[in-house]
This record gives structure tokens, C-alpha cells and sequence, in this order.
């Protein structure tokens, strides 16, 4: 959520940054006129209630003196009637000012390049050499389905399209790789959380996926709760309505949990395989700073995200997305992309985003300054990293001539020592 008051104070700043974003400035003008009824009301509530406090010392005074007080009497009903009317007007107004304030996105940072598409995004490094494989590579779904470790199949069969089974070392090396991650950041100082995977709608709201992005969810039905689509939600969330020690930041979490995602949006992308399903594993890693530390923490969390890629031997580059291409609550992201050799390009596999107070506005998470003053933290997000995306890149980088699968080394201690996958 964006500060009100910065709104007010500067609407040509904040139209011409979210225009960067696709906002029409239009609905900042209508969300400025809405504010500007509300606080109109708002006055006008107030100058009421108190000549209906006045008249209602100087009843009481008639009354004490036995005088006539009936004219007043009716005047103060109309009064407090007309209140009455003016408060349901304000009730209506706050949720309107409100809702138009909650789906415009963040304000992108200076340094993000300007695009409303996702072309444009800037590569700012690269690490690793591409694997030179002297033949033609599979997709990882077709190293999977040959080797009886990914069957796509059976997923269609139980649950439908985008969904599978995982199977022996396949589900093996899925485990290992999560295990890897999970000991990495939790060496890294982050602190392991094992979270709740259905979330409440305030939950939902206080991370940005609410209320504008709710087709890209599954809800339960008939109940105020939705599958978590990252563990982001919870996390975020563990927070929400509290005041953070001082002392305590920066806080890092990181968690494993499956995404329910329904893709909504995606119809025809990446159809097979596991790059875009509706069910995946995903080690998150949140973070709560101060915010004069929140732009350094951005980069150690990429450094931290790219350090994985690294132990894995998997090449990757790292771009900041367009204002446009990040997230609705990122201030500046950096996308991790890995190398796929049948694919011949680099997909995405961790997207590392500052939200500055956005989303600390939105679950009111806040700390107390040395001045004793209540300030929002800043909060911070990156997969560390996607499972199904770093499974699908170690099977078609680690591929051999033979169709079997070599093990990189820091994952064999977590296959129980095997080293290669074969069939």
C-alpha cells in the first residue's frame, strides 16, 4: 500500500512514476477525489457532532431551569439524522478510497530500468560456463519420462493437466534438492519456519495478492481461506499487526512449502514439464530491516540466491526486471535465470524483490526507532530457490550422451551416495 499522504502531497511524482507501470493517471485523480470527499465528510461529521454537543449542554441547561426545550430537542434529532447519513457516507467512501488505494502496485525504484513489457530488463552479471554437450539434448521431461523418474501421466490422470508424480530418484533428488537449500540458507543465518499452507484473506491482502490478483489462486469454498501461491504469504504475514523489537532486525526466514498457483493468466506457456505447474515445491526466504539496510539486503539476498546456483554448477545470469515485468509489490527485482541446454536460453528460477514498506503498510508491521517513533519495516522476498526449476535444470544440464543423469557432487551426500540416475 502506498502512503495517502505521499499521494496528496505529490500526484504528479506518483502518476508519472506508476504510469512506468501501466497506472493511467486517471485513477490517481479519481482516487485523490475520493480522498478529497472523504476528508470534506469527514469535517463536516465532526463540525456537527460538535453542535450537537453544545445544544446538548444548553438542553440539559433549559432543562435544569425548567425552561422550554422542545425546538432544540427537534433540532438535535434532525442533527444527529443528517450525522447519521454523513457517517454511512463516510463508512462507503473509506472502503472506496481504500479499494483504489490497494490495487495500485509500488512505486518502482530510480535505478529500475522503464518497460511495460518485459523487454528491456537489463542483464547485470553472469556466472558459470554453459555446459558443451557433443550431443543433441533432451528436455528434462523427456529424461524424466524415459527414465521412470517424472510421470506426467498419472499427475493428468488423479488431478489434471499441469500436475505429476515424482518417482523413485526423481522424488529423491526433489527431496535432496530442497534439503540443500534449506541447510544452505538456514547457514546462512536464516531461521527455518515450517508455516501454515492455507492462509486467511487479511493475509492475502497484506502481501499484495489481494484483492487484485485472486484468479491466480485457488480459494476454499465457501470459507475465507486460499492454498498459499508462495511461501512469501505466511511468512510475510507471521508479523502482521505487530511491532518488531529493534534489536531484533534484520529478521531472515526461510521456509519449504508447496505453491498452489491456477496459472490463470498462462494458458499455452510451458505446458510441459516443470517449469509452470500448479502444484511445486519452493524454499522461500523473506526478510524484515530497517530502511536505510533494505537496499543492501536486496543484494545479499540475490548474492545468497546465486550462491546456490553456483555450488550446483548450473550457469545463470541475473536481470532487473522492468518496471512493468516485477511484481505489483516490488520496488526493484532481480530475476536469477539458469541455463536449459535443449532450450538453448535462460529460465527463470528465483526472483529477488525489495517491497520497501509496501507490504508493511498493507499487514501493518512496524518497529520503534531510537526517537521512540513507530516506523514501518521494510520487507524483502526471493525463492531460494524454485525445487521443480533446479530439478529440471540439473536434469537437462547433468545429462549424458546415454540418457542417464549425473548427480552434481554437493547433492550425492543427500541421495544416500548415488552418483548417477540411470534406468
Amino acid at each position: 500500500m502506498l502512503d495517502l499522504k505521499l499521494i496528496r502531497q505529490e500526484p504528479d511524482f506518483i502518476k508519472e512514476k506508476l504510469a512506468t507501470r501501466g497506472v493511467d493517471p486517471a485513477d490517481i485523480d479519481s482516487l485523490l477525489g475520493l480522498d478529497a470527499q472523504r476528508r470534506e465528510l469527514i469535517v463536516k461529521s465532526e463540525t456537527m457532532k460538535a453542535q450537537r454537543n453544545t445544544v446538548s449542554d444548553e438542553i440539559s441547561q433549559l432543562k435544569r431551569n425548567k425552561e422550554d426545550a422542545n425546538d432544540k430537542i427537534t433540532e438535535m434529532r434532525q442533527v444527529s439524522a443528517d450525522i447519521k447519513k454523513i457517517d454511512a457516507d463516510l463508512d462507503t467512501l473509506k472502503a472506496q478510497v481504500h479499494d483504489a488505494a490497494a490495487h495500485l502496485p509500488n512505486i518502482p525504484n530510480d535505478n529500475v530500468p522503464v518497460g511495460l513489457t518485459e523487454d528491456g530488463s537489463v542483464e547485470i552479471r553472469k556466472w558459470g560456463e554453459k555446459p558443451n554437450l557433443d550431443f543433441k539434448p533432451k528436455a528434462h521431461y523427456e529424461l524424466g519420462e524415459d527414465l521412470g523418474i517424472l510421470d506426467f501421466e498419472a499427475g493428468a490422470k488423479v488431478s489434471g493437466s499441469r500436475y505429476l508424480y515424482y518417482l523413485g530418484l526423481g522424488a529423491r533428488l526433489e527431496r535432496a534438492v530442497y534439503n540443500f537449500f534449506l541447510d544452505e540458507n538456514t547457514k546462512a543465518g536464516f531461521k527455518e519456519v515450517l508455516p501454515p499452507y492455507i492462509v486467511n484473506d487479511d493475509s492475502m491482502y497484506g502481501t499484495g495478492q489481494f484483492p487484485k490478483f485472486k484468479e491466480d489462486v485457488y480459494q476454499l469454498r465457501d470459507e475465507d481461506m486460499t492454498l498459499i501461491p508462495t511461501a512469501e504469504v505466511p511468512l510475510v504475514n507471521y508479523y502482521r499487526d505487530e511491532v518488531i523489537p529493534e534489536e531484533d532486525l534484520p529478521v531472515w526466514f526461510t521456509a519449504l512449502t508447496p505453491a498452489f498457483r491456477s496459472e490463470a493468466g498462462s494458458a499455452g506457456r510451458d505446458t510441459r514439464g516443470l517449469i509452470r505447474l500448479h502444484q511445486f515445491n519452493k524454499v522461500e526466504m523473506v526478510k524484515f530491516c530497517k530502511p536505510e539496510n533494505s537496499w543492501d539486503e536486496l543484494e545479499a539476498l540475490t548474492k545468497h540466491a546465486e550462491s546456490l546456483l553456483q555450488k550446483l554448477g548450473l550457469a545463470y545470469h541475473v536481470i532487473t526486471l522492468t518496471t512493468s515485468d516485477m511484481s505489483f509489490t516490488a520496488a526493484m527485482t532481480h530475476d536469477l535465470e539458469v541455463w536449459f541446454p535443449e532450450q538453448n536460453t535462460y529460465r527463470e528460477i528465483s526472483s529477488c524483490s525489495n517491497t520497501t514498506d509496501f507490504q508493511a503498510r498493507r499487514a501493518h508491521i512496524q518497529y520503534r526507532d531510537d526517537n521512540g517513533k513507530l516506523q514501518y519495516v521494510h520487507a524483502l522476498n526471493g525463492s531460494g530457490l524454485a525445487v521443480g526449476r533446479a530439478v529440471a535444470a540439473i536434469m537437462e544440464n547433468y545429462q549424458n550422451a546415454d540418457g542417464s543423469i549425473t548427480v552434481p557432487d554437493v547433492l550425492v551426500p543427500y541421495m544416500g551416495g548415488v552418483t548417477r540416475i540411470t534406468k
